[in-house]
């Protein structure tokens, strides 16, 4: 058997920092739009607490990418993979982001 040569991630890490912090815009925009619906005094108070759970769904997703982008800047030539706990977790807020926002229009 011959040795495997060292993998070259190329530009892989920075793809996929570039995809987070995407993601995390994308976040962003749905938190403060779900902010925006509260203040501005269509929403019962079933509103505000939906508007209150998005900036907290915001607010661990933006912890669970932020340590995945600096996990990823530090280890340039071997990213490490990303945790199950971590995968799960980032599902989780981008699901309870999409619920409650849905809770606001509706």
């Amino acid at each position: 058997m011959t040795d495997a040569p060292a993998r070259d991630p190329g530009l892989q890490p920075a793809r996929t920092r570039l995809a987070w912090r995407r993601t995390t815009l994308s976040c962003t925009v749905a938190a403060v739009l779900a902010g925006r619906t509260a203040l501005s005094g269509s929403v019962g108070p079933v509103g505000w607490v939906a508007a209150a759970l998005c900036l907290l769904v915001w607010l661990g997703f933006l912890a669970v990418a932020h340590r995945r982008i600096t996990g990823l800047a530090r280890h340039e030539a071997a990213p490490p993979l990303m945790s199950v706990r971590g995968a799960l977790l980032a599902s989780l807020c981008t699901l309870a982001l999409a619920l409650f926002a849905s809770l606001l229009v509706t």
